[in-house]
């Protein structure tokens, strides 16, 4: 975007603001009272999260690498988010950008994402707070993979309870996603906390690198009791959920640990991320029914990266009997950027995020949603 066409769309957002912030009159979201999606908690009117993961930039940087120095691209992105319809927009924090020690909170980092909270709401965008990442293994401080499982937990708690403290009052806040696909780590090396690196990044991440004789679905139980107990001490209200990998369910070959039936009851709902393969989207959508465990479901992550555009589509449609929220990714380049690229993956791009923006209408009025825009 050009610094002209980003002056003009500054002006018109800063007008815009004073309509869509009114979205964070309506009150926090919560869960229905039957369990089947999400409302507004003072209108009760029903609310359908229809967001963009905003995980890294077009050059793989991630939110905490240039929100201090190049903050008006990022409230570009945050507008260019809202202009493809999204009402939710999902980031991820960094454990090293937010904790100087085990018990001690980098207060500058807290009061960047004070300034995130207000820009999304002047936006119009609720935000899901993604927390404790280590996706970039180098800037991960070492006293942090020292620690023991039960000293990390608790450092873990303390991101948390000064994330939630901070937000507590904040209706723009959708949720807390207490961290971005934990796994159960049985038999490990020392300081062997990540999941195998993809796209230079470390999106798995494990919670104990021994099993002792407790069962996984135990040790995943109790480390969300001992983060739900750390935002619960601040804020009684706002969602709380967790990033679930397909292989979370309990069937034979690689298991995360979660399995929803056993270990998620004090989650609000729950996130799955789900890559529908190319002529397997039956097998995706039954991959999708076994998380029903009596809470909302929400498909956290999806994009056509196994399958096309047109494929991974029809399964959104077809999820909508069983999910109640979708996110799919955004990273800092508009539809017409893509169109004028010239690689298989600029076409890509372009493709699903023109379809991602078209369908966002159909999915919001199918929950009977009111008009915030």
């Amino acid at each position: 975007m050009t610094p002209f066409c980003r002056t003009i769309l500054a002006v018109f957002v800063l007008l815009w603001g004073t309509t869509t912030r009114l979205s964070a009159d309506w009150g926090k979201v919560r869960v229905t009272p039957n369990h089947a999606g999400f409302q507004l908690a003072q209108s009760g009117e029903q609310f359908t999260p229809w967001g963009v993961n905003y995980d890294h930039d077009a050059q793989g940087r991630l939110l905490e690498d240039y929100w201090s120095e190049e903050w008006e691209n990022l409230e570009s992105d945050f507008r260019e988010i809202r202009e493809l319809g999204a009402n939710v927009v999902r980031i991820h924090l960094q454990t090293g950008r937010f904790l100087k020690s085990p018990y001690e909170v980098n207060k500058d980092s807290l009061e960047r994402l004070d300034d995130l909270v207000n820009l999304a709401e002047t936006v119009g965008l609720r935000l899901n707070l993604t927390g404790l990442g280590c996706y970039h293994k180098q800037d991960v401080p070492d006293w942090y993979d020292a620690l023991s499982e039960q000293e990390r937990w608790r450092a873990q708690a303390t991101f948390w309870g000064a994330i939630a403290e901070r937000c507590a009052d904040s209706p723009t806040i959708f949720c807390y996603d207490l961290m971005n696909e934990p796994v159960v780590g049985a038999n490990r090396p020392a300081k062997d906390w990540l999941g195998p690196g993809f796209g230079g990044k470390h999106f798995v991440q494990r919670i104990t690198l021994s099993q002792g004789d407790r069962s996984r679905p135990e040790i995943a139980r109790a480390w969300i009791a001992t983060l739900v107990e750390a935002v619960r001490a601040h804020d009684k209200s706002t969602l709380i959920t967790v990033g679930l990998v397909p292989w979370s369910l309990d069937r034979p070959g690689l298991q995360s640990g979660f399995v929803p039936t056993e270990c998620c009851e004090q989650l609000d709902f729950l996130s799955v991320h789900l890559y529908p393969e190319k002529d397997k989207l039956d097998e995706a959508m039954e991959t999708l029914r076994s998380f029903q465990v009596g809470k909302p479901i929400v498909i956290e992550e999806i994009f056509p990266l196994k399958a096309g555009p047109e494929q991974v589509m029809e399964f959104l449609r077809s999820s909508r009997s069983v999910a109640s929220g979708w996110f799919s990714f955004y990273w800092g380049k508009e539809i017409e950027e893509y169109q004028k690229g010239n690689t298989i993956s600029d076409a890509i791009l372009a493709d699903w995020l023109t379809r991602f923006r078209d369908a966002g209408p159909e999915f919001r009025e199918e929950k009977n949603l009111p008009n915030d825009d």
